[in-house]
This record gives structure tokens, sequence and C-alpha cells, in this order.
């Protein structure tokens, strides 16, 4: 083992040694074999509760019906899926390692929507940039804020820096500009917001993002997260990326999950000036991206048909599920309006959420139950195919009535 000295020099260190003689200072070295002290992680480690993410068995193991996760019911487009058979068929597949600055990915990805590509960053889905804005602007004592009913890895982004989550209130369920604004400190060091949101669907405004960006210090990072973009209207969107093109705090992450159909290669990426870029490459992980699954983005990107169906599919049977289930509403329930491939109902009624969600995994169905986010009197809903969210539908009104 050799060690630097302040000088520069290297000084050869027997690691066996119980004393080291660092010059005039002795260091006393631990016992190896002490057993009075216990390995135990950082406090704030520990405070973390796991994500949880959507079931597809039921307790019993038995495959249901997956309408938890908010995948692509359609799958996944032709052009994506031929890319990733060739990509996978070539003979140094598994042997070489991906590129690791997803390079053709990016350029495609800033031809796409008029970006630098010097400026955009993949990440292993969206997930791993949100961490990374966390871990870049923030630590021990500073403040992370989000909205209440937020997107639950903000708070572990948090944590898991030492930083102090903050949830700012909502307002039925929606975003409340007022209420972030209100709760920015001078420890505010990054400001989450997940636009449409999830779990709820709900869609802050064009003008709404603008007002809580002017209200922002210039030295926090606002982070919008931008998962559901792709099922927007043009009339419905909401400004972020023209403000991470110009702004130099901002900065948008989109991913390959959703509307793409890519869920399982973890795929996603993100916008911000060169500066704040080059600051999370810092600490992003190398050979992040799988080969197959930057063939397969890079097709997807070119596939608008695809895209396009899949929007319509979303909001023919988001609507006419909304509907159906609005019929119940003698029964207490009540739809939270959503710009998303999903619906949250609150039962607000005789009958429990969580009665329904057991009684829809005994029907076959797997919905997600949110206990853990504050939302124990709601289930999120998936819009599936045709099929499933007729015979959800169905099975919604049969566990209503027992």
């Amino acid at each position: 083992m050799v060690r630097a000295g302040l000088s520069g020099r290297t000084h050869p260190v027997n690691v066996l040694d119980s004393t080291l003689d660092l010059g005039r200072t002795a260091v006393k070295r631990r016992d190896m074999t002490d057993s009075s002290t216990t390995l135990t992680p950082k406090p704030w480690i520990s405070g973390i509760a796991p994500y949880v993410p959507g079931k597809s068995a039921g307790a019993d193991g038995r495959p249901l019906i997956k309408l938890s996760a908010n995948e692509n019911p359609l799958g996944t487009g032709k052009k994506a899926r031929a890319a990733f058979a060739a990509a996978q068929a070539s003979s140094d597949a598994l042997s070489r390692y991906p590129d690791p600055g997803s390079v053709e990915l990016r350029e495609t990805i800033a031809a796409r929507f008029g970006l630098d590509p010097a400026r955009v960053i993949c990440g292993n889905g969206s997930d791993e940039l949100l961490h990374l804005a966390a871990g870049t602007y923030a630590g021990a004592g500073d403040e992370i804020l989000y909205v209440r009913y937020g997107f639950a890895v903000y708070e572990i982004a948090a944590r898991r820096v030492g930083a102090v989550p903050v949830e700012a209130d909502d307002k039925d369920y929606a975003t409340d500009v007022d209420a972030l604004l209100a709760a920015v400190t001078d420890k505010t060091r990054v400001v989450y917001l997940a636009n449409p949101n999830n779990p709820t669907g709900t869609l802050a405004t064009r003008e709404e993002v603008a007002r809580l960006y002017a209200g922002l210090p210039k030295n926090v990072l606002f982070v919008i997260d931008q998962a559901y973009s792709e099922y927007l209207s043009d009339a419905e969107d909401d400004g972020g990326l023209e403000l991470a093109k110009t702004q130099p705090n901002v900065f948008i992450t989109r991913t390959f999950s959703k509307i793409h159909g890519l869920a399982a290669e973890r795929i996603g990426w993100g916008y911000a000036a060169a500066e704040v870029i080059s600051a999370l490459h810092r600490i992003r992980l190398p050979f992040n991206v799988t080969r197959a699954g930057q063939a397969a983005a890079v097709a997807a990107l070119g596939d608008e048909e695809f895209v396009t169906h899949s929007r319509a599919h979303n909001a023919e049977w988001r609507a006419w599920l909304a509907a159906e289930i609005e019929s119940l509403g003698n029964h207490g329930l009540r739809i939270v309006p959503s710009a998303c491939n999903f619906l949250l109902v609150l039962f607000e009624g005789d009958v429990s959420a969580e009665t329904v969600y057991n009684r829809l995994m005994e029907a076959g169905y797997i919905v997600r139950w949110l206990p853990g986010q504050g939302l124990p009197n709601a289930l999120r809903m998936t819009i599936g195919t045709e099929d499933e969210t007729r015979g959800l539908a169905a099975a919604i009104r049969a566990a209503l009535n027992g």
C-alpha cells in the first residue's frame, strides 16, 4: 500500500503495523479484531424507506394482469424491437462494453428536439438522473423540496445524500406553486417537479411552471421530471424544455420507459446548461446504458407512428375508464384529473381502497395501492389494452358490490 504525503512524495506503509509513524504524529490503528463496535449505515440512510415497485403477481405467486407500473400496454414499437434484436445478435453483444457516452443516442435526441448534444446526458432510467441531481447539488444539512404526493424517488434521493426532504402542501392533489415558493429557504438546493405528476396524474400549466421558476433563487437547481410528457398534447406542453435550453439552473429529465415501451432497458435522458451537465457527469456511472438499449432508443425516436398510436390509445381508454368510474360516484369514488397513462381513484365512501385492491387481486388484476405515499384512500390504475381496461372496470364494479 502506498500513501501520498502532503509534499507529493510517497511512503511505503506496512498495513500489518499496529502503529503508523507519520512524522511527529503517531496514529494508533484500530484493532481489526475489536468486537466492541458494530458496522452501521449513516443515519440518513437508515431513514430511507426503500422504493416499492408495482407488483405483477398475487400473494400466492399467481400471475395477474399488471396495471400497477404505468407501462405501455401496446408493448414496444416494431422499429425499436428490430434494432434491439439486431444489437443482441452481434457476436460481441455481451463481451463488449456499451458506448460510455451514448453518443449516437445523444445526437439523435438532440436532432429530434433541437438541442445541443453536448448538453444531453443519458442515464440508467431517469431515476439515475434524479439521483445525480441530488448527489451533485445537495448534501448533509441542505434541503430538497417537492410537492406532497410527488414521485417517491425524490425523498429517497434527498435522504441518500443526507439532505432534508421537504414536502410542500398540495392543492387537491395538484401542485401548489405558492406553497412550494413559501417553502424555499436559504438551505434549499434542489426543487423537484414531476409534470405531469406521478402518482396523481395532475399537470401544472406552462404559466405555473414559469412562475415557479421565476420565484426560485439562482443557486437552486430546478428539476422538471417529464417522464410522461409524450402523453401530452402540444397545447399542454409546460415549457420546461425551453427553460432548460436558456436558463442556467433548470434540468429536465425524460424516459424511454413509458410511451416508448422500453422499461426493461432502463433508459433516461436529461438536458441542462453545459455547466450542470459537466457536474452531473462527474458522478455518473460509466457504461450506464446497455448497447441494445441505446440502439432501441435511437430507433424508438424514429418511430413517431408508434408514439402517436400509443398516445391516442391512452387518451381514448383513459377517458372511457374515467367515465365508467365516475358512474360509480354513488359509492364515493372520485377521480383526480390525469394527463398521464393512469388514473388516481379516491375511495371516499364506505368501501375502502384497500378492500377494492384486494378484491381486484382476487379477480386477477393488480393496481397500485399507495399507503406508503400518504394515499391509503387511493388506487392508481394504469390504462391497459382495451380488453384489460374493460375487464378492470367490470372488476371494480363487482368489488364495490362485494
